[in-house]
């Protein structure tokens, strides 16, 4: 008896960064990842409690999703949030029903599109950006934060908390991974006590606003109508039951 051969159908997803922050070496860089469709393998993943309780679920599904050879860490968050959303579609096509003040209402997430980028804005295999902050005048050059760099910043605040279960260092720690030099200056010592002791509040809202609308992403706001037959903008949730919102989790 011959054996019988699948193959799984793909898809090539556009990345909102269109891999101008990534290396020319770095397979990202073509700005394109191949993504294969759900399968009941990959509804194990999104249901496995281990991976739920430790926060890694979405994570795993992906990487079991990407078809493409790139090591997943490398991603900037703009463009697993697109994978995220061409996962959910491959999986269980474009509707979302949500509950909305109340209500039921159903997302088309086919029209969620990727932030209109300039080639401008970004140079080619550069993830470094200048910033003079508007307060101090202090000059800064940031970065955005990739897969890898959430896990570090992760890490490392679960470990501030053990020492101190009362601090709130979430913000400083991001900052302290966004900022890659300060004045000219890209020692970590200095950036570190610059965040700690120097960095306005006025000017970390700066930095972060700015950072919020530069970076490449997708437009999550999408339009939607409601029972009473009007429209609202409003922001589409993601997270486990984005995949799967019947799942009994």
């Amino acid at each position: 008896m011959s054996e019988t051969k699948f193959k799984f159908p793909t898809e090539i997803v556009d990345l909102p960064s269109k891999g101008l922050l990534y290396d020319k070496e770095n397979p990202l860089s073509s700005g394109k990842i191949e993504m294969k469709y759900m399968t009941a393998k990959e509804e194990d993943i999104l249901t496995n409690q281990s991976y739920i309780s430790n926060g890694t679920v979405l994570d795993r599904l992906l990487k079991a999703l990407i078809v493409s050879k790139v090591d997943y860490n490398d991603l900037i968050v703009g463009d697993k949030n697109a994978l995220l959303i061409a996962a959910r579609i491959l999986g269980y096509g474009n509707d979302y029903v949500i509950t909305y003040k109340g209500e039921e209402v159903k997302i088309d997430l086919s029209i969620i599109d990727n932030k209109k980028i300039t080639n401008k804005d970004f140079e080619s295999g550069k993830n470094e950006f200048p910033f003079t902050l508007p307060k101090s005048g202090t000059v800064i050059t940031f970065k955005l934060l990739t897969h890898g760099d959430e896990m570090k910043i992760e890490k490392e605040i679960k470990g501030l908390k053990k020492i101190n279960p009362n601090g709130s260092p979430e913000l400083s720690t991001r900052l302290k991974y966004m900022i890659v030099s300060v004045d000219g200056s890209s020692e970590k010592k200095d950036v570190r006590e610059y965040v700690d002791n120097y960095f306005l509040a006025q000017d970390s809202r700066a930095l972060r606003n700015y950072i919020k609308d530069f970076q490449p992403d997708v437009n999550l706001k999408v339009p939607v109508e409601t029972i009473q037959g009007g429209e609202e903008d409003i922001q589409v949730p993601i997270g486990l039951t984005f995949f799967w919102p019947d799942a009994d989790l």
